[in-house]
């Protein structure tokens, strides 16, 4: 893989800092710190113009929340000035370099891709029944909190020769412990952190279904044996290479026995269903707190799934 340089003066170019402006803006407009930051705009972008060309800029001090859906996660969030913007700035000039590097087979925070790709994919390879009919999921414990900044800096190294650019993501990886969520940029880290890994398993191990989505694995074969040899080597390579650890409540099984539990659906040879949790939320919704956009929302969910009874069954009184 070809190491790429002279990429930092195009982060700190204005053109460059307006437009992550622009972006970061998106839906927020409404924000305090947004408006706050829209009434010096202009001096705001050549302040940030002129840290980030002089070398000046630190990242800001974190503000520290706990949400507990869907389960309990610490997130971290950062003034809108300099911080957002900053980060929309380095993805503004790097998100194509990352997304080139990924492998086909994630799906997590990459334009056009996303979870209903990787559900029409998964969809298409359960087609061939022969090749399918064990899955092995698994997924990564505390994955954005175990990610260990040596071997991230290493593994960036590997992909930028640019001094400055490195300096610039070196102290905002060193800004908070593991990767911050909530951190705009984190989330193209934390896929770049498994990008190697990703294509160790296809070209390597010439493993031929395979779907990620962020830290949530699924492997598809015809042998359960090599499944179970194939986890050892996965184990391995993480350990070894990432530091990270396999969840201990990975699954060996059949897919027609069990269907696959991933991304909000059970998958099938044969169908698709909407998972358990989710059809719920969707009943509780419209008993407690009935509301047209909540509706559209799990409708667009049910779409890609075989829900018709289900919708017809929940939504008695409109066109399904």
């Amino acid at each position: 893989m070809k190491r790429i340089g002279k990429l930092y003066p195009k982060i700190y170019n204005m053109e460059n800092l307006i437009l992550a402006d622009e972006k970061a803006q998106k839906g927020k407009s409404k924000q305090y710190d947004v408006q706050i930051h829209n009434k010096n705009k202009d001096t705001n972008l050549l302040k940030l113009h002129e840290m980030l060309k002089d070398k000046t800029y630190s990242t800001s001090k974190y503000d520290i929340f706990k949400v507990y859906e869907p389960k309990e996660r610490e997130v971290y969030r950062l003034p809108y000035f300099p911080d957002r913007i900053t980060h929309h700035a380095i993805m503004n000039v790097l998100e194509p370099l990352f997304v080139a590097s990924f492998t086909a087979d994630t799906y997590s925070c990459i334009k056009h891709r996303g979870i209903h790709a990787c559900v029409k994919k998964l969809k298409q390879a359960l087609t061939n029944k022969e090749e399918t009919i064990y899955c092995l999921k698994l997924d990564i414990t505390k994955f954005y909190p175990s990610i260990n900044h040596g071997v991230l800096k290493n593994l960036l190294r590997r992909k930028f020769k640019d001094t400055n650019l490195l300096w610039l993501l070196d102290e905002i990886i060193n800004s908070a412990p593991g990767l911050p969520i909530g951190n705009y940029l984190s989330q193209y880290l934390a896929n770049f952190y498994l990008t190697y890994f990703d294509h160790w398993l296809k070209e390597e191990k010439k493993v031929k279904y395979y779907f990620r989505y962020a830290d949530d694995l699924v492997i598809l074969s015809d042998n359960k044996l090599y499944l179970h040899s194939l986890l050892h080597d996965i184990k391995q390579y993480l350990n070894t290479h990432l530091k990270l650890l396999v969840k201990s409540n990975y699954q060996i099984f059949p897919v027609q026995a069990r269907g696959i539990d991933f991304l909000g659906y059970r998958f099938y040879h044969t169908h698709i269903l909407l998972r358990k949790r989710i059809k719920k939320n969707f009943a509780r919704m419209l008993k407690q707190n009935r509301n047209p956009a909540s509706i559209a929302s799990y409708k667009g969910w049910a779409i890609h799934c075989n829900s018709k009874n289900l919708l017809k069954k929940l939504l008695k009184d409109e066109p399904v």
